[in-house]
């Protein structure tokens, strides 16, 4: 953790939670992003170098959050739905 956050977290008295090893559900936001994202690039391509996993994986990024309809936001993409 980065110096600034360690000496907030120490000076507030905030107690750090982590997910128990093995229990993805307790953490089911990132868990479902890590799947989504290895479905629709880390299992689609084979990667030449690192260069190429970025450009996809912004190009990606990019669809997600401007295109791509998400039901959870009545079909409509997050940018639409936070200009809102």
């Amino acid at each position: 953790m980065g110096q600034k956050i360690l000496l907030n977290i120490l000076k507030n008295n905030i107690e750090i939670l982590y997910i128990q090893p093995g229990k993805p559900a307790q953490n089911a936001y990132i868990e479902r992003f890590n799947r989504t994202y290895r479905e629709a690039i880390l299992d689609q391509y084979q990667f030449d170098d690192l260069q190429e996993v970025r450009k996809l994986t912004a190009e990606w990024i990019s669809h997600y959050n401007h295109e791509r309809p998400h039901q959870a936001l009545g079909m409509q993409p997050p940018i639409l739905k936070k200009a809102a």
